[in-house]
């Protein structure tokens, strides 16, 4: 319950939402990894205990008329995974992954979301953006119901939601050179084309640190954090809305972690 929470506990979760390293007014969703999985903005469940889990919704007891104003509401988001085989003939319990989550997330507002490894921080990211298809609950995103799109409204959205991975070495296609991956976004959602396009991924290289010249350059040719780099300049090429932080400095040199929050 909220009233297990302590104050490290809550110090914690306020030394996450306070960051910010993507872009200034860009709303996001950071996800970083603890010991606890904490939040005095979130409902969690993890796959630890009950007993185990700090948690507190503010879908309950935040006002209705600031919940209606929220760019992203979520509400007792449930996404589990049938685990193979049978014991004595009877199938096993789902991996609950997510189970109940809530909170919603303002217009230029940054919301951390901090727990354990394997409770489920990942999941919930990837699942609001529909990479991973929930069990239940709803996601809405601009007013819109984001579970209930397919097709060309979907790929609309996904302009406006994208996702820096945590895991910089595969997240980035090794058979495309550093600007084709820039690039993919803008030609699909048909943001630039030509020339224009290319300036633009002149443009987003500088401005997470590269050299526009490493546009000819595929991943492995670059340390980790300049493959960081690269996914963040991804995220921000189709200029969205909303963007989730998956843990995005956590598999890097604890020297280069500082040079990537500060972009």
């Amino acid at each position: 319950s909220a009233s297990a929470c302590s104050d490290d506990c809550r110090s914690r979760c306020a030394e996450a939402t306070d960051s910010d390293g993507v872009a200034p007014g860009v709303p996001t969703v950071s996800i970083v990894g603890t010991s606890r999985l904490s939040a005095t903005a979130i409902t969690c469940a993890s796959t630890a205990s009950p007993s185990d889990c700090c948690s507190a919704s503010n879908a309950a007891t935040a006002p209705a008329e600031s919940a209606a104003a929220a760019l992203l509401e979520v509400r007792d988001l449930k996404t589990h995974f049938p685990r193979r085989g049978r014991t004595f003939g009877r199938a096993p319990d789902p991996v609950r992954a997510v189970d109940g989550v809530s909170f919603h997330v303002m217009p230029g507002e940054t919301l951390g979301l901090v727990g354990e490894s394997g409770c489920g921080k990942t999941t919930t990211g990837r699942t609001i953006l529909r990479l991973i298809e929930p069990t239940s609950g709803s996601v809405r995103f601009d007013g819109r119901d984001v579970l209930a799109l397919r097709g060309g409204d979907l790929r609309r959205l996904r302009r406006r939601m994208q996702i820096v991975f945590q895991d910089p070495f595969s997240s980035l296609n090794p058979r495309m050179t550093v600007g084709a991956i820039v690039r993919e976004g803008l030609t699909i959602h048909r943001v630039a084309e030509g020339a224009e396009a290319d300036r633009r991924v002149r443009q987003l290289l500088e401005e997470v640190g590269l050299r526009a010249e490493y546009a000819t350059r595929y991943p492995h040719e670059f340390s980790g954090g300049q493959r960081q780099r690269v996914g963040i300049a991804r995220a921000l090429s189709v200029e969205p809305s909303f963007i989730v932080c998956d843990e995005p400095v956590s598999a890097l040199d604890v020297s280069v972690q500082a040079q990537v929050i500060n972009l």
